[in-house]
């Protein structure tokens, strides 16, 4: 099951929460990581700044963290 991203979690959140986000954030061409701002911007907030389709954004940012939640497991755990 995809956990869905909490409307009011903000960039810093996500990224520190969910360290493969980082990735989604720098190939949608952001520079959040490290940004004061980031710990203030929600997904919205983010993908009204950067002209991006906030529902592109949202469905990577939460592929990424399904991806990092199952990759922590250990292989046999996984499902």
């Amino acid at each position: 099951m995809k956990r869905k991203l909490n409307d009011d979690a903000t960039m810093d959140g996500i990224m520190r929460e969910t360290p493969a986000a980082i990735r989604v954030v720098l190939q949608h061409g952001m520079l959040c990581v490290g940004c004061p701002i980031a710990s203030f911007h929600t997904v919205s907030d983010a993908a009204r700044e950067h002209e991006l389709d906030e529902d592109q954004l949202r469905r990577d940012l939460e592929s990424a963290t399904e991806s990092d939640r199952t990759s922590s497991f250990p292989r046999d755990l996984r499902r």
